[in-house]
């Protein structure tokens, strides 16, 4: 199954996302689990965990804050991430969500495009060879896209090829204080979740694996719509 996304151009395949608050505990035990019959992620340390930092947009109105409150079924939410506090690998994202499924397009950039996205300069987006880009500009023409916060956090990523399964484990959630300094590693920051919280992530083709399915089963979970992005732009809020 695919959608398309809001220009109608780029086909993206949907995948089911389920979503759970675990503890530390729990996430020790699951990783543990997982690491027996799973692979872990190419770009993970040898602890195997990243850090993962997403500098999200939004328009005048804070809409996708907006609808993610409302629980609006269909929306989208743009982002730049790195990784590990490196310019190495830069991406333009949009994260859709199509009732209960989600999609993701990106396209790699430059430093210097990213930072002068960030700086809300568009000129010349248009002419770039992909529909994403032609897409950002668009909406930071028409609904005046700009920066709205940074998130940073830590994953341990587990991977499967049945049914393209990944499993993440995310923790010390953090917000970038108004700041939009992507690319500086000393950027001051404060932790939004308590640190014995870990957000569990399930993603997946058509069908769950039967053979992971018990592993997760086997800790505490509380299944929620979590999202990073609110959560962080709710704590700057209530500063």
């Amino acid at each position: 199954m695919t959608a398309k996304n809001p220009s109608q151009t780029i086909p993206e395949p949907l995948r089911h996302e389920l979503k759970y608050h675990i503890s530390l505990g729990s996430a020790e035990v699951l990783s543990s689990l997982l690491g027996n019959t799973l692979s872990i992620d190419e770009n993970a340390n040898r602890n195997g965990e990243y850090k993962i930092r997403s500098l999200y947009f939004d328009d005048v109105f804070n809409s996708a804050m907006g609808d993610k409150i409302d629980g609006v079924r269909s929306r989208h939410k743009y982002r730049i991430r790195i990784y590990n506090d490196s310019d190495r690998v830069i991406r333009l994202e949009r994260k859709s969500k199509l009732g209960d499924y989600i999609s993701k397009v990106s396209a790699p950039i430059s430093r210097d495009l990213a930072e002068q996205i960030i700086s809300g300069d568009n000129y010349g987006l248009e002419r770039v060879d992909h529909p994403l880009l032609q897409d950002l500009y668009r909406q930071m023409s028409l609904r005046l896209f700009h920066p709205a916060v940074i998130v940073d956090y830590v994953r341990k990523a587990f991977v499967h090829p049945a049914e393209n399964t990944r499993v993440t484990l995310d923790q010390r959630l953090r917000t970038g204080l108004f700041s939009f300094d992507l690319f500086n590693p000393a950027l001051p920051t404060l932790p939004c979740l308590h640190e014995e919280t870990v957000v569990l992530e399930i993603k997946y083709d058509r069908r769950f694996p039967s053979f992971i399915r018990p592993m997760v089963s086997s800790v505490p979970a509380l299944r929620s719509a979590i999202s990073k992005y609110t959560i962080c732009r709710r704590f700057e809020f209530n500063l």
